[in-house]
């Protein structure tokens, strides 16, 4: 059984990383559509203050999230230097709107904490764990609680694509 709990801590798992303002994030690389270039967002009436409104990508009216707002930071300002993911997580399609993309990490479990109990709040129940490396500190995303809280929060734009 030791055996079978070090494989789990020595399988690798890989995360896109992305900055939003001086913090870094990472979400599972799978859950990772694409990235592309900030555009500008048609606004949706009564919508959450972190959705920053829509997009049609490809046909399809996409929500985009202001990923500092939604974690209870300030709102991005947003320019042609920010960039938007697009995640899915099941048949939920979201983008997110973040200051850059980093890089691809590749981590193993040992390498991920749990966020500090001091932290448990609302927005940390998107924290999946923390990853040291060093002196570098990524926050893991829980992409599927994130893209899901879109769909229980009353009047939310995020839709299925």
């Amino acid at each position: 059984m030791n055996d079978l709990a070090e494989q789990n801590n020595q399988s690798q798992n890989q995360f896109v990383t992305f900055r939003s303002g001086e913090q870094e994030f990472g979400a599972d690389i799978m859950a990772i559509r694409e990235i592309r270039g900030w555009t500008p967002t048609t606004p949706l009436p009564h919508a959450p203050d972190y959705v920053r409104g829509v997009i049609n990508l490809r046909g399809v009216v996409l929500p985009i999230v202001d990923l500092k707002a939604r974690l209870g930071f300030s709102a991005t300002e947003a320019n042609a230097k920010h960039v938007i993911v697009v995640v899915k997580c099941g048949n939920r399609t979201i983008g997110l709107l973040v200051d850059a993309v980093s890089d691809i990490l590749t981590t193993t479990a040992a390498e991920i904490q749990p966020a500090p109990e001091i932290a448990r709040d609302e927005a940390c129940q998107f924290v999946n764990g923390i990853a040291v490396l060093g002196y570098r500190m990524v926050t893991i995303l829980e992409m599927n609680v994130l893209t899901e809280s879109l769909a229980s929060d009353k009047g939310t734009a995020a839709g299925t694509a």
